[in-house]
């Protein structure tokens, strides 16, 4: 998403249209060279000076402010002017009004944006009146409170209206020592729903602290712009069209260092295979005939790889290598002398799914416990004949953790040495034992002798403790004989719970 840039007229038409139009000439010039990069808006400020001011003070100009908004009075129709030249340019319009009246002049002037002013933050009468007028949302939250803050996010959210919070600092230039800009990641924090911008007043030669802002995750800016001639001269923080443009430059040069943040970056050709050649190239130890599993004890690793040879960063334990033709003892590992079959998405799919299942189960076990899976009949065929399991313990005695998902079944086997026992801890599913079947449910208790023939399954689910003498690992027979084929039904996962 492109970053919104709003350029602040305020008063600095100084109530003149043909000027506020040389203004809007003058930076629409700079901002073309970004329109590909950014969305730009002209912000102007709307009050009905016949209400606004107090009755007591209409007309005094010792009050400066007072004097600064009547000498730059414009009317509904020049304010038009300035629209339509804003339009004109490629410019998106945002107002601030100060008071209801002018909310219903915005909404004559059909205007894209409204711009709640860090004064009017918390002004909650103006509010209503914004809601209703609904059009989307920037509001700058200086000097406003935790709560404020809160109330007014909530105010605005609750009324589905879109909503961009801006820091901002209200004093008039801001110093670097007050900027905090640090205040960009307290609001996303704080609220990760929204997006959040930077409203600087900061001295207008300044161009560190909105790159700071990008950096921190700020994805709007606002900025007050000024053209100064021999008659008419800029205030201490609105920049001129250089100090514009210097300033934006410098923040999308920050945009580019920054890069992507949204999603990881696609590295170039180059890096790629620079990197390649400072990695391990693999090596076969033995004679392997075309066909054959290929396993880690049959490979080595040795720097530097040739060209089209795999490197130790293609092998994990979660691809299946397998020779296409024969191999001999020291010959580089090409690409296409072997075939790879990566099954990581499938395996963590399992992990998940097991989570899940403990989370509603309740079961509890160590933290680093690792899961093992067995897919008898291979990673295809999981979901009809599998078992996750978690080994707790296996001393002379043993306790595991056996999980069995939906739909899932675990083959019929017996034990030569060893005798356990399942308490069925959640769920429910049915056991065979030498062929006689029984239901199981929460709380059942099904001791398994040596030479027991077992077989249990599930239609929704079940979690079973084992409790048993010492396991081995040649100490489980199938019935089925081709499970004793696939020699890699295992598979291990030490850090699974945040799969």
């Amino acid at each position: 998403m492109k970053s919104l840039i709003i350029l602040e007229m305020a008063n600095n038409h100084s109530g003149c249209v043909s000027h506020g139009q040389a203004i809007i000439r003058a930076y629409a010039e700079i901002c073309d060279r970004h329109k590909h990069d950014y969305n730009f808006v002209f912000k102007f400020q709307y009050r009905d000076l016949d209400t606004f001011i107090r009755k007591d003070m209409v007309g005094n100009r010792e009050i400066p402010l007072i004097k600064r908004f009547s000498e730059t009075r414009l009317s509904s129709s020049a304010f038009e002017l300035l629209l339509n030249e804003c339009r004109h340019q490629g410019f998106k319009t945002m107002v601030t009004p100060f008071d209801e009246a002018s909310i219903e002049q915005l909404l004559a002037h059909d205007v894209d944006y409204i711009k709640v002013a860090s004064c009017s933050f918390g002004d909650w009468p103006l509010l209503e009146a914004m809601a209703k007028a609904g059009k989307p949302i920037v509001a700058s939250c200086a000097g406003a409170s935790e709560e404020v803050i809160d109330n007014v996010v909530a105010f605005f959210k609750n009324r589905n209206i879109f909503l961009i919070l801006q820091h901002c600092i209200g004093n008039y230039p801001t110093s670097a020592e007050d900027m905090h800009v640090g205040q960009v990641i307290y609001l996303r924090s704080r609220y990760p729903f929204l997006q959040i911008g930077f409203s600087s007043h900061e001295e207008p030669g300044t161009t560190d602290t909105a790159p700071l802002a990008l950096a921190l995750g700020a994805s709007s800016f606002e900025k007050h712009v000024a053209l100064e001639t021999e008659s008419i001269k800029k205030n201490k923080y609105s920049t001129s069209p250089s100090e514009f443009s210097a300033w934006l430059e410098q923040l999308s040069r920050a945009a580019s260092i920054l890069g992507m943040s949204s999603e990881r970056y696609v590295p170039k050709i180059a890096e790629t295979k620079s990197l390649r050649n400072l990695q391990r190239g693999v090596f076969v130890k033995r004679q392997i005939q075309p066909g054959e599993r290929i396993s880690l004890d049959d490979l080595y690793f040795a720097f530097p790889p040739t060209e089209g040879q795999m490197t130790a960063n293609d092998i994990s334990k979660y691809a299946f290598v397998t020779a296409v033709q024969q191999l001999a003892p020291d010959q580089p590992l090409q690409a296409d002398t072997v075939q790879i079959t990566n099954h990581r998405d499938a395996i963590q799919g399992i992990a998940r799914k097991i989570v899940q299942i403990v989370k509603e189960s309740g079961v509890t076990f160590p933290e680093f416990a690792d899961l093992e899976i067995s897919h008898h009949y291979g990673l295809e065929r999981f979901y009809e004949y599998g078992l996750t399991m978690i080994t707790v313990v296996n001393r002379e005695y043993c306790k595991k953790i056996l999980i069995l998902l939906s739909g899932q079944a675990h083959p019929e086997q017996y034990h030569r040495k060893k005798e356990e026992t399942f308490h069925v801890l959640w769920g429910s599913g049915k056991i065979r034992l030498n062929g006689k079947e029984e239901n199981m449910k929460p709380g059942d208790v099904f001791v398994i002798q040596p030479g027991t023939l077992h077989y249990f399954s599930s239609e929704n689910g079940l979690v079973l403790e084992e409790i048993s003498s010492t396991h081995y690992v040649d100490d489980s027979f199938y019935t089925d004989e081709a499970i004793h084929d696939n020699k890699n039904r295992k598979t291990f996962i030490t850090h699974w719970r945040m799969a």
